[in-house]
């Protein structure tokens, strides 16, 4: 690397914390192309909070802190921490936020971030946004970085729309010429042309975001870091936004950073996506591997209803479970993906009208989206006393994206229901490769069957 010209920042550690500036040059690394320019570059980068206080810590910490720094030694205290595990209790005070991360973007690229909620992916923009400085390790870029991370972000409450256009834009490094001749089309693509003389402090939050979003869009930085904020914005301004970032990637060549629990909006942006688990990177790849990555790590909690297995003095349900098109245990589907049950039960005694069947509950409004049992196609039929393995199937391209519930309906017809609602699966619907695949939005409707269109 030829030149980096550094600027350091001191942190809480002995360590110095550096956001540097590559040169014009390019960055090559490995065995890439040459022509292959890396725009930024992260190494070995760190954040530690010390839990429940505000600042570094105590007076005694904070002097053995600089005994150890004139002494040239370590930080005494980066030697502890936990790792960033929100939902069990530590026995430190100290917690790795994030803890050793690695990787570099190319220009042009668009990197989506994903994992669950405390998984360290909003601290990590945050140190790229230099809004905080790392604990340990650095980062190298290229060119401007704009960022919207927040609702409101950036923006003074008390000027107007427009002003705060030419705050951010003056904050950017750009003239008060370049900024104008920008003023239109982001008044345009925000949609806020009636209030841009306003002050933002009457804004909603939806206004808010369009507004954030059409100046870090429009006003061309060379990296684009995009939270979760787009959440806030209606259907029609998540497209547009999507749409937005497709051309500054794709058009232009700029580099956009992109978070989103959005699976169906992280495909259809992103080249490549890193999946963070507890602070740290779990998995980094192509799209469609890091999304089934962070997938089959999201049914930890589902095996709960084992408990509740069902047993009386005529029938025992040994095992109800989701099977994926692999014959996997899973609960995170994709539109185009059969969904695929599988009952295991044991008759203690012979039953005439035995009816094994589900009930799918959409989990947005409880409603039920259809009933189905066993002998929907059949006659009544009597069971003899014995083991059985009954199997089922949800086809593909049939429900929407979204979260449902799994619910065992058994009885004897017209006698008893022998478990209605005890047990209750939730899974998750993504759409990735399916029907409706290149838009973000939500298709009205119960389902989303694929229906045959000819010319």
């Amino acid at each position: 690397m030829e030149n980096l010209s550094k600027s350091n920042e001191e942190t809480e550690s002995r360590n110095e914390n550096r956001h540097e500036t590559m040169d014009s040059r390019q960055l090559k690394t490995g065995n890439r192309e040459p022509t292959t320019e890396v725009i930024l570059k992260v190494e070995n980068l760190s954040k530690q909070y010390r839990l429940g206080t505000v600042g570094t810590g105590t007076i005694s910490h904070d002097f053995n802190r600089f005994l150890a720094r004139i002494r040239g030694k370590e930080d005494p205290y980066l030697k502890i921490g936990e790792t960033n595990d929100r939902a069990s209790k530590g026995n430190s005070e100290y917690v790795w936020a994030l803890k050793d991360i690695n990787f570099e973007v190319k220009k042009g690229e668009v990197l989506g971030i994903i994992g669950k909620n405390g998984a360290g992916k909003s601290t990590l923009l945050k140190i790229l946004s230099k809004v905080t400085g790392p604990t340990t390790g650095s980062i190298k870029s290229k060119g401007r970085i704009a960022s919207l991370l927040e609702v409101g972000t950036g923006f003074h409450p008390e000027m107007t729309g427009k002003e705060n256009i030419f705050l951010n834009g003056a904050i950017l490094g750009m003239t008060k010429k370049e900024i104008a001749a920008k003023l239109d089309e982001i008044v345009a693509f925000s949609g806020c042309e009636r209030y841009i003389d306003t002050p933002v402090k009457r804004y909603s939050s939806g206004m808010t975001v369009r507004l954030a979003f059409a100046v870090a869009a429009h006003l061309e930085p060379d990296i684009l870091i995009i939270d979760e904020v787009l959440a806030v914005g209606d259907v029609e301004f998540q497209k547009k936004a999507i749409g937005k970032m497709k051309d500054i990637s794709g058009k232009n060549g700029r580099t956009v950073l992109f978070v989103s629990h959005n699976m169906t909006a992280v495909a259809n942006l992103c080249s490549k996506v890193i999946v963070l688990k507890d602070g740290a990177i779990k998995f980094i790849g192509i799209t469609e591997d890091a999304v089934e990555n962070y997938l089959k790590n999201q049914k930890d909690n589902n095996h709960l209803y084992q408990d509740k297995l069902i047993e009386d003095d005529e029938f025992k349900l040994i095992n109800f479970d989701l099977i994926n098109e692999n014959g996997e245990s899973n609960y995170n589907f994709y539109t185009n993906q059969e969904i695929s049950f599988e009952f295991n039960f044991l008759l203690k005694k012979t039953l005439n009208g035995l009816r094994i069947g589900f009930d799918l509950i959409d989990n947005n409004n409880s409603e039920v989206v259809f009933r189905s049992f066993n002998d929907d196609l059949m006659e009544q039929e009597c069971y003899m006393k014995g083991s059985y393995n009954l199997n089922a199937s949800i086809p593909k391209n049939l429900l929407k994206p979204g979260n449902y519930l799994i619910s065992v309906a058994i009885g004897i017809h017209n006698v008893r229901w022998i478990s209605l609602g005890e047990i209750n699966i939730p899974i998750t619907i993504f759409n990735i490769n399916g029907i409706n695949k290149n838009y973000a939005d939500k298709r009205p409707g119960v389902i989303m069957p694929l229906i045959k269109w000819g010319m």
